[in-house]
């Protein structure tokens, strides 16, 4: 199958498991733990049930929406996925071109193998950048600064990595081997790389790039590299306090990420962010917590209105898309989705994986009987009385 013909996510999901191998594959599908909240965080959007306007001809729909000031075509925002580059060898240059074309946004991760100034220079797309503190206060204020010299707009701050998660499917299958110092401790997972002769070749090509991270410079040492990037997180922990200075580094809009808490959406308001994420960091971090469509009305709650909110977790169609919307979320943030596409396929996968969101996106509010996304309100979606 071409990534053309893929109708729907998993259709893309199965290609990417034929075109890379078992480690990264699983770098991409898996989760934390017994990986509850990974199947939750899908799960979960299937509670929501549609409340349509019917007898309605609705013969056009309206998808665009404003989101921080930016006219986006869609509501979605590409998240950040870290070492795109071991996906793809195009990897964030891909995504972020696809989002371009597209009309919609992207997010940099700080595992990025590509630099600030390639993407600038390569995609229309309106650019955000994913931090975590790592190399210290000191790196990260001059990575801040080349970031908004090269026109990124908006800065989405991860707060919910205290530390590594433990994702079992990694540590099985060699991840960390393969992002390592010596290609030579991956021996024992070889015969996964060899039936993938087309991507072990890309990747032996792009290695030396993809390994190392171009935006976190480590003064005397140069780019951080992968093999480093587990102590690193350990030792750059972000804390509320960390947003004072983060604010005084970066003109632009400061988005918190990883809130699924009333209690952390109020403190987040008062530090005078623009947005909140809703996210538990796709289930790959603290295993259990609260499917994100279930943490949605919580925090929209806290909010009372005060800022954007925006939400990620589990969203592989454009119906879960559209329910976020109902709920009152400002648009979302899709990141295994078109992950997949871009293992299977770079710019073309992520592509299709937009397209075929967008077309459900068209298709659900068609059938919900709503001309615009925009007129979008909770009377459109029922959910649990538990709730």
């Amino acid at each position: 199958m071409t990534v053309q013909r893929a109708v729907n996510i998993d259709d893309l999901r199965k290609l990417a498991q034929r075109r890379v191998p078992r480690a990264v594959f699983d770098y991409i599908d898996g989760g934390a733990d017994g990986e509850i909240t990974l199947r939750e965080n899908r799960r979960v959007w299937g509670d929501i049930f549609f409340r349509p306007r019917n007898a309605v001809a609705t013969p056009k729909c309206d998808t665009r929406v404003n989101v921080l000031g930016s006219d986006l075509a869609l509501p979605m925002i590409l998240a950040p996925l870290g070492s795109s580059r071991m996906f793809h060898p195009s990897g964030e240059l891909a995504a972020a071109k696809a989002a371009g074309e597209a009309g919609i946004a992207y997010t940099l991760s700080t595992f990025s193998g590509y630099s600030f100034e390639e993407l600038a220079a390569a995609s229309t797309s309106p650019l955000w950048y994913q931090l975590y503190l790592a190399g210290g206060r000191e790196v990260v204020e001059a990575t801040l600064a080349r970031a908004w010299k090269s026109h990124f707009q908006a800065l989405a701050v991860t707060i919910d990595t205290n530390g590594p998660g433990m994702r079992e499917r990694d540590f099985r299958n060699g991840a960390p081997q393969l992002m390592g110092r010596s290609l030579f401790a991956m021996l024992p997972f070889t015969s996964q790389v060899i039936v993938r002769p087309k991507w072990a070749a890309g990747f032996l090509i792009d290695r030396g790039k993809a390994m190392h991270y171009a935006n976190v410079i480590i003064p005397g040492k140069g780019p951080l590299p992968a093999a480093d990037v587990q102590n690193s997180l350990r030792d750059s922990v972000v804390t509320w306090a960390d947003l004072k200075w983060i604010r005084a580094a970066w003109p632009g809009h400061i988005l918190v990420k990883g809130v699924i808490t009333g209690d952390d959406a109020r403190r987040a308001i008062d530090a005078g962010v623009s947005g909140l994420i809703v996210s538990n960091h796709g289930g790959r971090q603290l295993d259990t917590c609260l499917p994100t469509a279930r943490a949605l009305p919580e925090v929209l709650e806290a909010v009372g209105g005060k800022t954007e909110v925006f939400v990620d977790g589990g969203i592989r169609r454009g119906a879960d898309i559209v329910k976020a919307i109902c709920m009152g979320a400002k648009a979302v943030l899709i990141g295994r989705a078109y992950g997949y596409g871009l293992a299977a396929g770079g710019q073309g996968g992520v592509a299709r994986a937009i397209a075929i969101l967008k077309a459900d996106i068209e298709r659900t509010l068609v059938l919900l009987g709503c001309p615009s996304i925009r007129q979008l309100d909770r009377s459109y979606v029922d959910l649990p009385k538990s709730w």
